[in-house]
């Protein structure tokens, strides 16, 4: 009884893997929201890795996060470094593209609990009432990360924290006041 438990359990985990092996070398997640303020007004927030404590959904979840600032001030060269709790874990941001106030392409390279490599862009396209925002993020699925996302998909794990984000960015961007005519 013991051999034929053993069996099916091996055979299981062999169709699992095998399932995972057929899965996408490559994923996807994105959201928009829309800002009720101009591109020209919500740009900077993205483009300044010092502003995005204000908005960023991780940016609270650990008080104790320790964060690198180097480079350039904004804009291509710019480079945040964080290390901090189990949650937000490890690694490093690099604007290498800033077409403000339309597009901006983020290096985004996690070191812990697990290393990898994706790109994050975000575009901005005028809207009625406001900026219509998106945040995409890109990359290769490991064999391993294809075997995890059986269980839990990368839009699933990912998909909230951005939404969480776009609303702090519409939040602090709508609240800032507009600029003064001269």
């Amino acid at each position: 009884m013991l051999l034929i438990i053993a069996l099916v359990l091996v055979a299981a985990i062999a169709a699992l893997l095998a399932f995972a092996a057929t899965r996408p070398d490559t994923f996807r997640v994105e959201r928009s929201a829309t800002i009720s303020a101009p591109a020209a007004r919500i740009f900077p927030h993205l483009d300044d890795f010092h502003r995005w404590s204000a908005w960023s959904p991780w940016e609270k979840i650990d008080p104790a996060l320790k964060r690198t600032w180097s480079g350039a001030e904004h804009g291509p060269g710019a480079v945040y470094g964080w290390e901090g709790n189990s949650k937000v874990g490890q690694g490093r941001m690099e604007i290498v593209e800033s077409d403000a106030p339309s597009r901006l392409r983020i290096q985004l390279d996690f070191l812990k609990p697990f290393e990898a490599h994706h790109t994050a862009v975000f575009t901005m396209v005028p809207e009625s009432g406001g900026t219509r925002v998106t945040w995409a993020m890109h990359g290769n699925h490991t064999f391993a990360t294809k075997v995890m996302c059986l269980f839990m998909p990368m839009d699933r794990m990912v998909g909230p924290d951005f939404e969480r984000g776009l609303a702090n960015l519409k939040s602090v961007a709508e609240s800032e006041p507009a600029p003064q005519p001269a």
